[in-house]
């Protein structure tokens, strides 16, 4: 049943996809959106403000803390970079206060710590927070820009545009960048502004021409901004799922562990979520600032390991139960996979029971490798009884492998 399962998933794959070469595992780094948002203020807040220092400030964590070595190699500019207005050639230009280098030597200097950098833009009239957007006109100007400044991806927003001029605007981005001849990962918001959905939303023609596309609303500091993202992606997995894979990535947002929102068990949760569902890995957070705990969550080789899996299928939510447990599961590639227990409860941890044969796991024994707890769980047959204890609004989250096919564990 398993192996008919992943057959499926992968015959479901669309076989056209930004032919661009990027992309071909979820994108990982750090973006300042959600932690910092539009603070200008340099006078009063120099330290956290929207500036050439905090992106460096991070640039270096990314690179001293070991965040790069694992994988998280984008540090994106976010809304708020730009001055209020286009030069005389109608080109965007950063803010001249908080960015008195320019982007281009903030690329260079990005790029000499071995990260690659991002930057956002708006196929509007003007941004999300005001600032000058991306009109149709204009379009081929600013890729033309990014690409002269060396950016490496660009997430394109939609705040203040129509859907007729996004129906033009996101296919027009992607032929623009791709003409400038600089590999730009391509990050469109497309989705989020017509619902998410089909029929308003075309995922095939999306494969087609992004790396990546925000599906639903902006995530907050909080569980239950979370929990509403992962209840939206998995009530629309039968939609979401078969539009995936290398190249081409659903994004439900930043990841926020690290920040104030969430206890130890639902940061846990949110990382092994992210992972299950192939999503880009992208902090927003303060990583001066960061606890040893959020770190430890954020650097887990075995949860980057799933979430970056080569073979790139999404994964499924496979059981809702009356306990308040759910259960997702991802295939990966040599013959393992994921699963994730979910304890929706905030009374007490739960025992909860069961065998893999109830998972639509097929006749064999299996080695699981408890990703939090760094243990190793024997099941001698798929109808072995298991008990785990899950946390409140916390996971369990196994790496399986069948035995016959079990590789040493050890690099975790």
């Amino acid at each position: 049943m398993l192996l008919k399962l992943t057959l499926l998933l992968l015959l479901a794959l669309p076989t056209l996809a930004l032919d661009n070469g990027l992309a071909r595992t979820p994108p990982m780094g750090w973006m300042s959106w959600e932690r910092f948002r539009c603070n200008i203020d340099c006078r009063n807040d120099p330290k956290n403000c929207i500036s050439e220092a905090l992106y460096k400030d991070m640039a270096e964590r990314l690179v001293e803390d070991g965040w790069l070595k694992l994988g998280y190699e984008y540090l994106i500019i976010d809304d708020c970079w730009s001055f209020t207005s286009r030069d005389s050639r109608g080109r965007l230009m950063p803010d001249p206060v908080r960015f008195p280098n320019g982007i281009p030597k903030l690329a260079h200097y990005v790029h000499q710590l071995g990260l690659k950098l991002g930057i956002y833009a708006d196929m509007g009239t003007h941004t999300c927070a005001g600032y000058p957007g991306t009109t149709l006109e204009q379009i081929q100007t600013d890729a033309q820009t990014f690409a002269e400044w060396q950016v490496d991806m660009l997430k394109f927003d939609g705040c203040n545009s129509n859907a007729e001029e996004q129906q033009q605007g996101y296919p027009l981005m992607s032929k623009a960048l791709n003409a400038t001849g600089r590999p730009i990962v391509y990050a469109c918001s497309w989705p989020v502004y017509r619902g998410g959905l089909p029929p308003s939303v075309n995922y095939t023609l999306l494969g087609e021409i992004c790396n990546l596309w925000r599906n639903y609303y902006d995530i907050e500091d909080s569980w239950d901004s979370v929990l509403n993202i992962v209840d939206w992606f998995f009530q629309s997995q039968d939609y979401l799922q078969p539009a995936s894979g290398p190249g081409r990535w659903n994004d439900p947002d930043m990841l926020i562990i690290g920040n104030f929102g969430l206890s130890l068990e639902q940061s846990k949760a949110q990382m092994a979520l992210w992972a299950i569902m192939a999503a880009p890995l992208i902090m927003s957070n303060d990583l001066r600032t960061l606890s040893s705990e959020a770190r430890n969550i954020l650097q887990n080789k075995a949860v980057i390991a799933i979430n970056q899996d080569p073979l790139g299928i999404q994964g499924r939510r496979i059981l809702k139960d009356e306990g308040h447990i759910e259960v997702f599961w991802r295939p990966l590639s040599k013959s393992a996979s994921a699963l994730v227990f979910l304890s929706r409860r905030t009374d007490m941890p739960y025992r909860y029971h069961s065998t893999l044969s109830l998972l639509n796991y097929t006749t064999g024994s299996y080695t699981a490798y408890d990703v939090f707890k760094d243990e190793i769980v024997f099941l001698p047959s798929e109808k072995t009884h298991f008990t785990i204890t899950i946390n409140p609004s916390g996971v369990v989250m196994w790496y399986i492998y069948p035995d016959e096919s079990w590789e040493n564990i050890e690099e975790f």
